[in-house]
């Protein structure tokens, strides 16, 4: 696949795999619409992309507002002329007391945040792809949404929420034009997870984990799932009996 001018419409931008998508489609030559409620780091990521060789706009907003988000997108298109890909990968991990504990407000600022956040920008950018009758939708899920985890209540029913959502928007878009990529990571060293006192397994280094985010968008898949050791331990803990999976899973401490 050809990045070059191709238009790029990337939530989450500010740090972590979202900075390391925009630096990586930067270098080879993308138009970046970066969007975070970060300003100051919005604008660091924006002259590190253009000194890479790509083309990048800021957008300061939160993904749960859609009014603002949608005004974005418009702006955005308004300035290129249309979005060839979004990647909707804002979202945050939950992994605080008040979310671990369930309290109501701490559950759906997630959910808003990780899901409907999803949601927003899917619905701010999927009306011109259709006109077009071309683009490409991608989420960035996670391997915790395939079966509830230890501590993870949240996080875990917001990515299996985000996961399904884009399923079935992918089963929507046959024969329209529009692709669904439904990327599913495992453990990614970066500041979502970097005040976890446990072990990770298969932790990945972020330089390590963008190639096969870019690789998975390049090739149009329809799911993508790495490590391949832990989303083998994963997906075999979907086929597990109830009893058997409270043996194995009850047992992660991650999450602590």
């Amino acid at each position: 696949m050809d990045w070059k001018d191709k238009r790029i419409f990337l939530t989450g931008a500010s740090s972590g795999i979202g900075e390391g998508l925009a630096l990586a489609l930067a270098k080879r030559g993308a138009v970046l619409g970066l969007v975070a409620r970060r300003e100051e780091l919005l604008d660091e990521l924006a002259a590190k992309c253009e000194a890479a060789g790509g083309k990048a706009r800021i957008f300061p907003c939160d993904v749960v507002d859609p009014a603002d988000l949608q005004t974005a997108a418009d702006n955005f298109i308004k300035e290129f002329g249309h979005i060839d890909v979004l990647i909707a990968n804002a979202g945050m991990g939950g992994n605080d007391e008040a979310t671990r504990s369930y309290e109501p407000a701490a559950v759906k600022r997630l959910i808003e945040v990780n899901l409907l956040g999803a949601v927003n920008a899917v619905h701010s950018v999927l009306p011109g792809m259709l006109a077009r009758g071309s683009g490409h939708l991608v989420a960035i899920s996670s391997l915790a949404g395939f079966r509830g985890l230890p501590k993870s209540a949240a996080y875990s029913a917001s990515k299996a929420g985000m996961t399904a959502f884009f399923e079935s928007i992918r089963l929507d878009m046959l024969n329209k034009g529009v692709d669904v990529t439904i990327i599913q990571p495992g453990f990614i060293r970066t500041p979502l997870t970097s005040a976890r006192a446990h072990k990770m397994p298969f932790l990945m280094e972020l330089d390590d984990a963008i190639p096969h985010f870019l690789r998975a968008i390049e090739q149009k898949k329809r799911f993508a799932a790495f490590p391949w050791q832990l989303a083998t331990i994963v997906r075999a803990g979907r086929l597990m009996p109830g009893w058997l999976y409270d043996r194995f899973a009850g047992r992660a401490r991650y999450r602590t």
